[in-house]
């Protein structure tokens, strides 16, 4: 999928440059892609962890945080990870960082104050399974190619704007240039919608596996499901949140009505518009804790 997604980005930045007959706006296109992604990559996760308010602790600070991340990282066999307490009310929690060797993990105040012993390993031992699983890695280089994909679209846009024609003006405007000119105008415009939408299938899949992963490692699948209730039946979001950086949390931190203690809730998970499902940063809640109580470990 991800291979598909980077000829998907190298195909727009070719229709941009068919379209004003200029090879030039494809290498350039390219060359802000690459530098973007060094940036990302390397420096992706101070960006996230800054814009949360993300503060970052010793084991002085909060010695069960850190004993629980702590354990799990060693039973996990991975690296201990740096450790951030973002001051929120809303109980939610992420991990980040190129490779394990590399990784953080955040976790909110809210989420300290309202989860259980139990129920914090849980969550702790979904993200570790993020950091294992490489998801980190993944949704980074995924989060760079949808901002590539925005990026093109946006200049595009912006030089029509602005009057910089293609070959939609030329004398081979009713033939098949033309026709082709109209079709790479559309795709350009849906590229972004297109991007995006792939970014939140990638997550949504990759959260189901961190659920399974991170109850194995406790052996106890109803940590989890408990603290996805409480986390699900806070209603308010995180305050320092935007779209771009939603998808990396445990649960969606832009809020939702997928309540688990609802009584078409406890009935199981709930229906979803195909629409709804296209453009959720996560799978439903109820449809999580379904699994989760259904595991056999």
């Amino acid at each position: 999928m991800v291979l598909g997604f980077v000829v998907f980005v190298v195909a727009i930045g070719w229709l941009i440059s068919w379209y004003y007959n200029s090879p030039v706006i494809l290498f350039v296109a390219i060359l802000i892609a690459v530098i973007q992604s060094f940036v990302s990559y390397y420096s992706g996760d101070k960006i996230v962890l800054s814009t949360s308010g993300a503060q970052e602790i010793a084991k002085k600070d909060n010695p069960t945080l850190w004993n629980v991340v702590e354990n799990l990282a060693i039973t996990a066999g991975l690296p201990v990870p740096k450790i951030y307490i973002i001051p929120d009310d809303a109980p939610n929690a992420f991990a980040t960082g190129r490779d394990p060797e590399h990784a953080s993990v955040a976790v909110t105040t809210g989420l300290l104050e309202r989860l259980e012993k139990k129920e914090l390993e849980g969550v702790i031992a979904h993200e570790l399974s993020h950091v294992g699983n490489y998801d980190i890695r993944l949704m980074t280089v995924v989060a760079i190619l949808v901002g590539v994909v925005a990026l093109i679209s946006q200049i595009f846009l912006r030089a029509q704007w602005f009057g910089f024609g293609g070959r939609n003006r030329s004398d081979n405007e009713g033939g098949s240039n033309g026709i082709m000119a109209i079709l790479g105008i559309v795709a350009i415009i849906l590229a972004p919608i297109v991007a995006m939408i792939v970014q939140l299938a990638i997550s949504r899949k990759r959260e189901f596996l961190a659920d399974a992963d991170g109850a194995l490692l406790t052996r106890y699948p109803d940590g989890l499901a408990d603290a996805l209730v409480k986390i699900s039946t806070y209603s308010k979001p995180v305050e320092r949140v935007s779209g771009a950086t939603a998808h990396l949390f445990i649960s969606n931190p832009l809020g939702s009505d997928d309540d688990p203690t609802s009584p078409e809730g406890l009935r199981g998970a709930r229906k979803q518009s195909t629409f709804a499902k296209l453009f959720s940063t996560h799978p439903p809640i109820t449809e999580r804790i379904k699994i989760l109580r259904g595991m056999d470990v």
